[in-house]
């Protein structure tokens, strides 16, 4: 049997009652799949037995890719790439559903660059992933709770989402120490525009860099203590960043694009 590496954050997803419920969230048939971080092959698997029309898995580690097409020969594409190093708007002329039981290590910095990267035209319909079952609480979390933070501001500036399950370390070999979580995203059709992303990435990194201390500071370093455009947001300068919900981020960042356009 192919041994995790922890490494790469592997944690190998065994219970096919979980792989059944996940493979089952969409109709698969005559779709294009991409699944990120394949490992054994266990939920491609299920995702084959939905009868799509295509399936394209994304695994870094060289020998459970040669055991993937091994495996599945031609009823699968693996590319023995790392997905923080491929542009994924490049993967496919056509829209695809992703699944994903992300390395633990980068799940986040995986879901980031996504969502920075988005263009007009998104590459994806769905994604399902799963994540850490406290990076899961981030992701959809309310303002004004503990784990409300930049990541939930990104994420639900693009895409709606919603959690399908939670998942024990039983389900998993070897057995991580923590849950997991399921979480199905989908493009959001009307979003607050905005010239650049990472205008977005900016403000958050700044605002949350000290998130027990008021605004203020990070406030008058952006918009050189200039309290006229928190007047007109109507932010009260010793909140917290907590306190802010993603309408005012968004925002915030509108005001700080056109105060630099």
């Amino acid at each position: 049997m192919m041994r995790a590496k922890k490494s790469l954050g592997q944690n190998f997803l065994i219970d096919k009652k979980i792989i059944t419920k996940i493979v089952s969230i969409l109709e698969l048939e005559n779709k294009n799949i991409l699944e990120i971080g394949p490992g054994t092959g266990n939920l491609t698997e299920g995702i084959l037995s939905r009868n799509p029309e295509k399936v394209l898995v994304i695994e870094k580690d060289d020998n459970l890719a040669l055991l993937l097409k091994k495996k599945f020969r031609d009823k699968i594409e693996v590319i023995n790439k790392d997905i923080l190093k491929i542009n994924e708007n490049l993967l496919s002329d056509k829209t695809l559903t992703v699944f994903g039981n992300l390395p633990y290590n980068i799940s986040t910095e995986i879901l980031c660059k996504w969502i920075l990267n988005l263009k007009e035209k998104i590459w994806f319909d769905s994604l399902i992933l799963m994540f850490q079952k406290e990076v899961a609480d981030r992701i959809i979390s309310s303002f004004n709770t503990k784990n409300y933070g930049r990541l939930t501001i990104l994420a639900n500036w693009r895409l709606d989402i919603k959690k399908i399950c939670d998942i024990s370390p039983l389900s998993f070999q070897p057995q991580p120490k923590i849950e997991s979580s399921v979480l199905f995203f989908k493009p959001k059709k009307n979003f607050f525009s905005l010239k650049n992303s990472k205008n977005l990435e900016k403000i958050t990194r700044i605002f949350f860099m000290h998130r027990r201390k008021m605004i203020k500071k990070p406030y008058f370093q952006l918009f050189n203590e200039n309290i006229s455009i928190a007047s007109k947001i109507g932010i009260d300068l010793n909140s917290r960043p907590q306190n802010l919900d993603f309408e005012t981020y968004f925002e915030l960042t509108k005001e700080y694009e056109n105060l630099r356009s």
